[in-house]
């Protein structure tokens, strides 16, 4: 099997126990696997996840890849943001192994978030959000000036108000930045009528909107430099018009040490707050057939890892339990690419729930796609 990307096809298999009683704060510290039995092991290293799981290899070779989105067809499109492209995988077989790595678009600045419509695909860059229309040679700008540099992710979606959602992450860890840093902006299909959805979000980059009522789910990275265990970390329901307290609070009543002073009365609560320093990347609810039906409506996270705290945290794949359009739980599924010792074998950032079910996790530094399946 060839392709640009050398992708392979490496069927894993094991068994571990779902770890129980996970606290809205996560586990600290490297990835103490309390409740975890069998593990698996690839090129040296070894991976985690919950009872009667699978793993295996969808893609490799893909050089910084990250956020991931579901296209025409089921095909698999994933931004490798550092390259400046955006590539296609497509599994025709249906073996759980993409044969080949089709590059899309190249050139561009910075890609990360997807979202499609129909055979359009809307996505953006650094400073710039674009539409690729099916059968055409350039895309189209729709938005053309968003702010460049600092926390450089740029996520897409599409609502079932078809309209589009875009996030940006603040210039630094904490100040005084303008709109629309800081924020997620609503706007027509066509780049027109923005509308400034919710603020105060220090850096959210996983978006999705929840599969029943509607409402959109952002994590939020949080700011450095307070220690190993604040602030903590969010998941958030956006309201429209809320502030969510960066920079002057990180929660109610919890202003930061240079905003002493500062009201926080008037912030939105969390929904679930977690592990300080996780880097919460990915977000994608589960609505697929292939895992159990206790899954459904649940969601599912990557956190990217901490960079530092004293005890690294992160670098896993994590589910979030869902009761009545609330989160109620965290939970660890997948892990392993933390290592006892502080280093790591890689870093999830995207997180899709493909075509057939099965959940599809990227991983910028080692430069894979993972596919984790249940009962195969």
């Amino acid at each position: 099997m060839s392709g640009p990307a050398r992708l392979f096809a490496v069927r894993l298999r094991f068994v571990a126990a779902v770890v129980l009683g996970a606290s809205a704060c996560g586990s600290p510290g490297a990835e103490a696997r309390t409740g975890l039995a069998d593990t698996v092991t690839i090129a040296g290293h070894q991976l985690y996840t919950a009872a009667g799981f699978s793993i295996n290899l969808f893609a490799e070779g893909l050089a910084g890849v990250r956020h991931l989105a579901l296209g025409p067809g089921g095909a698999v499109y994933a931004a490798l943001s550092d390259d400046g492209r955006i590539v296609r995988l497509q599994d025709a077989n249906g073996d759980g192994v993409a044969e080949s790595a089709v590059t899309v678009l190249s050139g561009l600045n910075y890609p990360f978030g997807i979202a499609f419509r129909g055979d359009t695909m809307y996505f953006a860059e650094m400073t710039a959000v674009k539409r690729l229309d099916p059968g055409a040679a350039a895309p189209v700008t729709l938005v053309p000036s968003l702010p460049g540099g600092g926390h450089a992710t740029r996520t897409l979606v599409i609502g079932p108000d078809n309209l589009m959602y875009v996030a940006v992450g603040s210039s630094c860890n904490l100040c005084s930045d303008a709109l629309p840093r800081a924020a997620v902006t609503r706007y027509d299909l066509n780049g027109k009528n923005p509308h400034t959805f919710a603020t105060g979000l220090r850096n959210s980059v996983g978006l999705a909107f929840h599969p029943t009522t509607g409402e959109l789910w952002a994590n939020n990275n949080d700011r450095d430099n307070l220690g190993d265990d604040l602030p903590p970390e969010h998941l958030n329901i956006l309201k429209d018009g809320k502030w969510y307290g960066w920079p002057q609070c990180y929660l109610p009543g919890k202003p930061n040490p240079e905003y002493s002073g500062a009201d926080c009365s008037g912030v939105e609560p969390p929904a679930i707050t977690f592990q300080a320093h996780s880097a919460p990347l990915g977000l994608a609810f589960y609505t697929g057939a292939m895992f159990p039906a206790s899954f459904q409506g649940d969601a599912f996270m990557t956190y990217h890892g901490s960079w530092n705290r004293s005890v690294p945290t992160g670098a896993k794949v994590v589910r979030v339990h869902v009761q009545n359009g609330r989160p109620t739980a965290i939970e660890d599924f997948v892990t392993g690419w933390q290592l006892v010792g502080g280093s790591r074998w890689g870093r999830p950032v995207g997180v899709l729930v493909a075509s057939d079910g099965a959940l599809l996790v990227s991983d910028d530094q080692g430069g894979r796609i993972w596919r984790v399946t249940y009962g195969r």
